[in-house]
């Protein structure tokens, strides 16, 4: 969950590996994490693109990535996890 956008669990993973992959670049082509969107990522999974419309994109998809990250959301480390409450 982002604010009052949620999304399951499961694409939210998804869109961390999207990301993940992204950092793997030549480092000299790399945009900063902070602007970079998956937006144009063939793989992306559908309930993400809406998203893509918005102008604060990058930061929804940055924050739901560091969501993920370690399995945090299936333990409710992460208060941005659903379910948790």
């Amino acid at each position: 969950q982002d604010g009052d956008l949620k999304f399951p669990l499961e694409s939210v993973k998804k869109l961390k590996e999207l990301m993940d992959g992204n950092r793997h670049i030549n480092p000299r082509m790399m945009v900063p994490m902070a602007s970079y969107s998956p937006c144009q990522e063939k793989h992306l999974p559908e309930e993400f693109r809406l998203v893509c419309k918005r102008e604060d994109a990058p930061m929804i998809f940055r924050r739901l990535s560091l969501a993920a990250e370690d399995d945090l959301c299936e333990i409710c480390a992460n208060a941005a996890c659903a379910g948790c409450f």
